[in-house]
């Protein structure tokens, strides 16, 4: 804490932010659904689409993506989509999305990554979005991604190193706390944050108790080739957090950097993509 200043360190103890209003600005932003599921005749659920889901694909391609949901121990169902990749997957990749959008509109990102990386993707809505359950709370998070860990397990027979757990935004917060609980082939950490209170003083040396989403300490523990990702412009979660997220995981592969990227434009960088396949082609975990 001695990093702090003065009047920071006052403000901090004698008028502490508010843990949810720290979360209203990174996260528990669910948009209106842009999609919901339909019973087909075998039981599973095709994905209808609205306008607001900005599909930019062809029906065909819709059909690649799968309906289903699961219960978390916290009792909320939770919607998730499975899109299959045309090729022999080598991965799957567990996605967490980020802040103000659902799966609708995660969609045609979803079908592009998985055909660039020839990987099946898994991915699920948080409580409170979309059409899952519940509402969106930091616990809910962990149970969530929890009962999709199991779900995809059960469901798609897939083992743990075969699966790559990809966050972005606020969605590296569930993807680093399961990441440090289970082994898997890697971690992506897009455009990922420190903790909540680090958002306000990003020069925090202390995590406090009652700091949301302490990634700073979970990212130590992650066992799994790590690969980071931050834009140097970022104005929603600044570059700080990437570098000290890179410095503070002890199986980070060597980052990218995108100068002068911002929060929502990476993937449209050439090195983006290059950088995720030569991550999963050399450095994963195999074995």
């Amino acid at each position: 804490m001695s990093q702090l200043s003065f009047r920071q360190f006052c403000y901090l103890f004698c008028c502490p932010p508010c843990p949810s209003s720290i979360a209203a600005k990174l996260a528990f932003l669910p948009p209106e659904p842009s999609y919901q599921f339909e019973t087909q005749s075998d039981g599973k659920y095709s994905v209808i689409l609205r306008d607001t889901a900005q599909w930019v694909y062809t029906e065909s391609d819709l059909q690649k993506i799968e309906g289903f949901t699961v219960r978390s121990r916290r009792g909320n169902k939770v919607a998730c989509v499975f899109v299959r990749c045309d090729r022999n997957p080598r991965y799957t990749i567990l996605f967490s999305h980020g802040n103000a959008v659902d799966l609708g509109q995660s969609s045609s990102y979803l079908v592009w990554l998985g055909d660039q990386l020839n990987c099946d993707i898994l991915s699920y809505d948080y409580s409170g979005y979309g059409i899952s359950g519940g509402k969106p709370y930091e616990s809910n998070l962990y149970s969530d991604i929890s009962a999709v860990w199991r779900g995809m397990k059960t469901r798609y027979h897939v083992d743990p190193e075969n699966v790559i757990l990809y966050g972005y935004s606020i969605g590296t917060v569930p993807t680093i706390r399961l990441a440090a609980k289970n082994k898997v082939a890697g971690v992506v950490i897009h455009s990922g944050l420190m903790s909540g209170l680090r958002m306000a003083f990003p020069e925090m040396g202390t995590t406090l108790w009652c700091d949301p989403f302490p990634n700073i300490v979970r990212v130590k523990k992650i066992r799994s080739p790590t690969l980071i990702i931050h834009g140097t412009a970022d104005e929603i979660i600044e570059f700080c957090h990437g570098l000290g997220l890179h410095s503070n995981c002890s199986t980070a592969v060597e980052p990218l950097w995108v100068e002068g990227g911002g929060h929502n434009d990476l993937e449209f960088r050439s090195a983006f993509i290059e950088r995720l396949r030569r991550f999963l082609n050399v450095e994963v975990f195999v074995g």
